[in-house]
C-alpha cells in the first residue's frame, strides 16, 4: 500500500526530531534535514508495515494545511509504499505445502526442477511484482 502523511520537523539545537501527529509512537530524528526526512520515511514504512501485518486500523492523514510548522523547524509529507518496504526488508522465507500430480513431480524431480524457485517466479508474474 501507498501512503503519505504530514511530519512536523523540529530543530532542538543538535538535531531534527520527526513527529508523525497522526500516528502515536511513530517518531524518529537526523542530525541534518536530509538524514531526519530519511529516516522519517523509513520509520512511517516499519511503523505502517507493523500495522498491515498485525491487521491494524491505520489511521487516516491529516490535512497538512490544518497543521502549523513549529518556530525552529517546518512540516513536510513523507511517502511510504509498505509492498516496496516489505520486498527490501522481509527476505524471511516460509513453508508452504502443495499438492501437485504425481506425474508432474516425477518429471519435475528428474529434470532437476527447483520447486520453490519456480512456484516464486510463477507468483511474482501472477501478482505482476517483481524482487528487487
Amino acid at each position: 500500500m501507498k501512503y503519505v502523511y504530514p511530519a512536523i520537523i523540529t530543530y532542538d539545537g543538535e538535531a531534527y526530531l520527526v513527529d508523525f501527529p497522526d500516528l502515536p509512537d511513530c517518531f524518529t530524528d537526523g542530525q541534518t534535514p536530509e538524514e531526519a526526512l530519511e529516516n522519517a520515511a523509513d520509520a512511517l514504512n516499519l511503523f505502517l508495515w507493523h500495522y498491515e501485518k498485525n491487521k491494524r486500523s491505520i489511521p487516516a492523514a491529516t490535512s497538512i494545511a490544518s497543521l502549523k510548522a513549529p518556530e525552529r523547524g517546518f512540516i513536510s509529507m513523507i511517502k511510504a509504499d509498505t509492498l516496496a518496504y516489505a520486498r527490501q526488508n522481509d527476505k524471511r522465507a516460509v513453508r508452504k505445502n502443495l499438492s501437485i500430480p504425481q506425474w508432474l513431480n516425477t518429471l519435475a524431480v528428474e529434470n532437476n526442477i527447483n520447486f520453490s524457485n519456480v512456484l516464486q517466479k510463477a507468483l511474482m508474474q501472477e501478482l505482476n511484482v517483481t524482487a528487487q
